[in-house]
């Protein structure tokens, strides 16, 4: 599946008027050749790509930095990709995250994420979900601790 991934990105990949560019984003895939290959489709569009390979060191690496998106795959040891998205949203409620699986899943309350993909996917559904999901407004990234307290 990664191979068919990196071949599909380096076939479709080109720089559109239409596609976001120049984010920050925390990748979490525990898979080497996925995680190269999703970083090699994202560089393209001039992202930084910050990667993690699990979801411990995704959380570790989410609290000491700020990241316009976070990119989890869902099956990986230590943390699960809806455990992370859980820790995410309680200390971030407003960070997007794109869960991209080849498990079904769907957002809800035991998986807060915005979007979910099923690899393997095609390069330019990806880059419209990302569209759509940093196109919302800016809100603030932690809650304060008023809000914690309620």
């Amino acid at each position: 599946m990664a191979k068919k991934l990196l071949n599909h990105a380096r076939e479709m990949m080109s720089l559109q008027d239409d596609v976001v560019q120049g984010k920050r984003i925390l990748l979490v895939e525990d898979e080497r050749a996925v995680r190269e290959a999703l970083r090699l489709l994202l560089c393209k569009d001039a992202h930084t790509v910050v990667e993690a390979n699990n979801g411990a060191e995704a959380f570790a690496l989410f609290v000491g930095s700020k990241f316009d998106l976070v990119m989890t795959d869902f099956e990986m040891p230590f943390v699960k990709g809806d455990e992370l998205a859980i820790k995410i949203k309680r200390v971030a409620p407003q960070q997007p995250i794109l869960m991209v699986t080849a498990f079904e899943h769907r957002p809800n309350s035991e998986n807060p994420v915005d979007a979910v993909m099923q690899k393997p996917f095609d390069c330019g559904e990806l880059r419209q979900k990302m569209s759509t999901l940093l196109s919302k407004p800016c809100r603030p990234r932690f809650k304060s601790r008023d809000d914690q307290t309620n």
